[in-house]
């Protein structure tokens, strides 16, 4: 069976560990290969190889450091064939799904080749008599990216590509479910000419992945998973005296006003609420209906499409493609099922029920039909809690102030929606929502690369967002120059603060 290898130092590294996890195709059930789980020795060899690297890497001008990702850009083109298969096969999303994650990473790597003119700093000419002043902006570092398994290629490639055009080195901590995609892209960018050591993949544990947060080396770390693994994150690598953007969970709400187009409204909610079996942070997975008679209209339409949801194997491509693939494992499948059981014992009204689904040909895929609740409440679990699955609640309000209350009030700020053709009830969402990504008539309103993505509240823990000029920022520190350049000056001992005028 194949085993997942680390990328160290530029080569392909077999881990010295017995320890091996299975890799398991989510649509089968089947393992397909196995991932070692690292020694915290190799865990430092990355470390330490990177930290080599850092000094000519950071020396190397932006501009040939560009050049490097417009190639790594041009491979994953001509590659982004196998690397969806390889995506789907250890995730399970369908093959377009898998595609459009490749896009969303891509344009990531698109705005990071501008980091010549991204790292242009600021200049003052005569800010005293013969003094200038200007800015540059310098890497951290060792840097290193721990991501999760519902986008193993596009979430790290919100971190690397900034982070190595700002000329840091990387560590990348890939999700043992779904290990695959990021040594492929570690061999792409060695393809595209990236020096030896300044791009490393090491597949570990936690404990020998607290290392990435505990030594001295690493300057910066960069997380996205669960809230409370995020909080630990951001409060241990923080307390070693590192910068920190540390991302958790999300319960992203809709607001659907009575004035909304409802036929277009609801084939949003569809692709918010079941795209990828719900398994992205910015899923849609609360619609807040504004009225009784918005609520029944939306159930009246909602219920036969999820019903038709075409879920099965995401390997599928063109007319035949499944719209929804599994969800990742048999155990998050019992999760996700738990929840469902939760709701009914809650009293939330079980419209359509996605417990124990089956897919002809598929019996052990972990599949979870597409489920839709009536009447849930602010109390119950299965609004409180990110539940990561197919599974959609339907809130009652009254008006559109207690509908903006409901989504204000819950822990989590990540991303939010409004749908309405009313501009004034647009604009008060826009300024008065608690979330940090959203949208109008938009039901996953993920910024585009130069923009930064990140959520507020409990969704994310560290001041600067991910991508866009707040990644830039994050890999990159301010040193601030004044300059004079006396010609026969006669210049005295200054013992008060000096104004330069």
């Amino acid at each position: 069976m194949e085993t997942i290898a680390n990328f160290i130092n530029g080569q392909l590294h077999t881990s010295s560990s017995k320890e091996t996890l299975p890799v398991t195709n989510p649509a089968t059930g089947q393992v397909i290969r196995q991932v070692t789980q690292s020694t915290e020795k190799e865990v430092l060899q990355a470390i330490e190889h990177a930290h080599k690297a850092f000094p000519s890497w950071a020396k190397t001008p932006p501009l040939r450091r560009a050049r490097i990702l417009f190639e790594f850009k041009a491979l994953i083109e001509k590659n982004r064939d196998e690397l969806a298969e390889l995506i789907t096969s250890e995730h399970g999303k369908v093959y377009s799904d898998a595609l459009g994650e490749l896009t969303r990473g891509l344009e990531v790597v698109e705005f990071a080749c501008g980091i010549p003119h991204l790292l242009k700093g600021e200049y003052s000419n005569t800010v005293g008599t013969g003094v200038d002043s200007f800015s540059v902006m310098q890497p951290l570092g060792v840097v290193a990216g721990i991501t999760p398994f519902n986008f193993p290629a596009m979430v790290p490639m919100w971190m690397f590509p900034v982070a190595l055009a700002c000329g840091n080195t990387f560590i990348l901590k890939p999700p043992a479910p779904a290990p695959s995609a990021s040594i492929r892209l570690a061999e792409l960018l060695k393809e595209a000419g990236l020096p030896d050591g300044v791009f490393n993949v090491v597949h570990c544990g936690n404990e020998a992945a607290s290392l990435l947060t505990s030594d001295e080396r690493i300057q910066a770390v960069s997380f996205v998973g669960s809230s409370a693994v995020a909080q630990h994150i951001y409060a241990t690598a923080s307390a070693h005296g590192k910068r920190v953007q540390a991302f958790g969970a999300a319960k992203n709400h809709a607001i659907v006003m009575p004035d909304a187009d409802l036929d277009a409204t609801v084939q949003a909610i569809m692709g918010g609420a079941f795209g990828s079996a719900g398994e992205r942070c910015m899923a849609l997975p609360i619609v807040v209906a504004v009225g009784d008679d918005t609520a029944d209209k939306l159930i009246a339409k909602l219920t036969p499409l999820v019903n038709a949801l075409r879920i099965g194997p995401g390997n599928l491509r063109g007319k035949e493609e499944n719209e929804m693939g599994p969800v990742i494992s048999k155990a998050h499948q019992s999760k996700v099922v738990g929840y469902i059981d939760q709701g009914v014992a809650e009293g939330a009204k079980l419209v359509i029920d996605g417990r124990n689904h089956k897919v002809e040909g598929h019996p052990e895929g972990f599949y979870v039909g597409g489920t839709l609740f009536d009447n849930v409440t602010t109390d119950m679990k299965i609004y409180r809690e990110e539940i990561f699955g197919p599974v959609l609640g339907i809130v009652r309000e009254k008006d559109f102030d207690s509908a903006l209350n409901t989504v204000n009030g819950h822990e989590f700020g990540n991303g939010s929606a409004i749908f309405t053709t009313n501009g004034h009830y647009a604009r008060e969402f826009v300024q008065n929502v608690e979330a940090g990504m959203v949208g109008v008539n938009i039901p996953v309103p993920v910024p585009v690369a130069f923009h930064s993505f990140g959520g507020w509240k409990r969704s994310v823990f560290g001041a600067l967002n991910v991508h866009g000029p707040d990644g830039v920022r994050f890999y990159t520190r301010m040193k601030t120059v004044t300059t004079r350049w006396p010609t026969g000056q006669h210049t005295v001992a200054e013992f008060s603060m000096p104004t330069l005028g």
